[in-house]
């Protein structure tokens, strides 16, 4: 199937409140990892590259940061005549962004317009590379009326309303459960579905008309045994993040190389606003190892298993491990940092200790002075 007939949304302002330091001025979107990336930059890019070239990112509060990054959609090739990137806020002040299903509601002027014939829906809590068009060819195959992306692993431990679904022997879903206590290793929604437009607005259309207005309660287990519900299993690198320990660890796996070959994939890139800077100063005496060091960082000191965004600067005699720098920070001389996440144009002044753990890193928030 051709992309063009497939359009995407991607919900940029779900689950804030599970990591809440990092979206307490941005959306989840807007979220940095990995050096130079945001969380948007992920499900935008696997839309892109599978030819998707109309994309609606609903936004709630605090969408000015989004709004800078993606700006038109140039560095994604969504800045189109046709098609394109939409940014969705709400629109009106009464507009109710508490849920999917009111959501939906909410822009379906924007559904209504599309011509696309199949809906992409997305998340921006999970950093992987899928590929959207291998998920259609399944959709068409098995003749489902939904496809749900789904992981084969343990539930992450704070994961929002944990659905679980068990298949049949085709892949067709035949029970799902939501915030049930399973232990182990279960197949469990990823939050991306693939669904046909008009099929989607006939059932938000239903859950409003009814006041039922949970996507997974009223749409995904409510409709199930109406309709051809399949799944499609996502494999490779793909952590949600639902806490601030899952941040923390995701970026740090980065540092494997397997990780890196898996979620860079050069067939399929991740794309992001691109920052001209220039190249990374090392000092006399500086120290660098297994660490992911963006453009225009000036590094006097120690760094050790780290990931350092454009701009940040190491003072001399510092040294800093397992820790995860975001853009423009400046770290004085003689400090010391472990497992500590420094949010952006933040100040660290001279001889300064900031030590957290694996399980609970140290989180300086945006602009500090420390």
């Amino acid at each position: 199937m051709r992309g063009n007939n497939i359009m995407g949304i991607i919900f940029a302002n779900l689950h804030e409140n599970l990591v809440s330091e990092l979206t307490e001025v941005r959306i989840m979107g807007a979220v940095p990892f990995g050096g130079k990336y945001r969380m948007i930059d992920f499900p935008l890019s696997n839309m892109v590259n599978s030819g998707i070239n109309k994309v609606g990112v609903i936004t709630k509060s605090n969408y000015q940061s989004i709004m800078d990054h993606i700006g038109n959609g140039k560095a994604w090739d969504l800045s189109r005549k046709q098609g394109g990137l939409f940014i969705l806020p709400p629109f009106t002040n009464a507009s109710d962004y508490s849920n999917r299903v009111s959501t939906l509601n909410s822009i379906r002027p924007f559904l209504e317009n599309s011509t696309q014939e199949y809906v992409v829906i997305s998340d921006c809590d999970t950093v992987c590379n899928i590929d959207y068009q291998d998920v259609c060819r399944k959709h068409l195959e098995n003749g489902a009326d939904i496809t749900l992306v789904y992981k084969r692993d343990q539930l992450p431990e704070k994961l929002h309303d944990p659905t679980v679904l068990s298949f049949d022997s085709k892949g067709k879903v035949i029970d799902v459960l939501i915030n049930n206590n399973v232990t182990g290793s279960c197949s469990y929604y990823m939050n991306m579905l693939f669904i046909k437009r008009e099929l989607l607005m006939e059932l938000i259309d239903k859950c409003i008309s009814k006041n039922t207005l949970s996507f997974k309660r009223d749409i995904i287990q409510g409709e199930y045994k109406n309709l051809n519900v399949y799944g499609y299993e996502l494999k490779g690198f793909s952590p949600v993040i639902t806490s601030m320990s899952d941040y923390f660890n995701a970026n740090m796996d980065l540092m494997k190389e397997e990780v890196r070959a898996d979620l860079f994939n050069s067939d399929n890139p991740i794309y992001t606003k691109v920052r001209d800077d220039m190249p990374t100063k090392y000092g006399l005496g500086s120290k660098v190892k297994n660490s992911l060091i963006a453009n225009g960082c000036n590094i006097e000191g120690e760094v050790e298993n780290c990931i350092l965004f454009k701009g940040v600067h190491i003072g001399k005699g510092t040294k800093v491990s397992n820790c995860v720098i975001m853009q423009d920070t400046k770290i004085g001389a003689d400090s010391n940092l472990s497992y500590v996440i420094v949010d952006k144009d933040v100040t660290v002044k001279d001889e300064r200790t900031l030590m957290g753990f694996l399980s609970y890193p140290v989180y300086i928030s945006k602009g500090s002075v420390v």
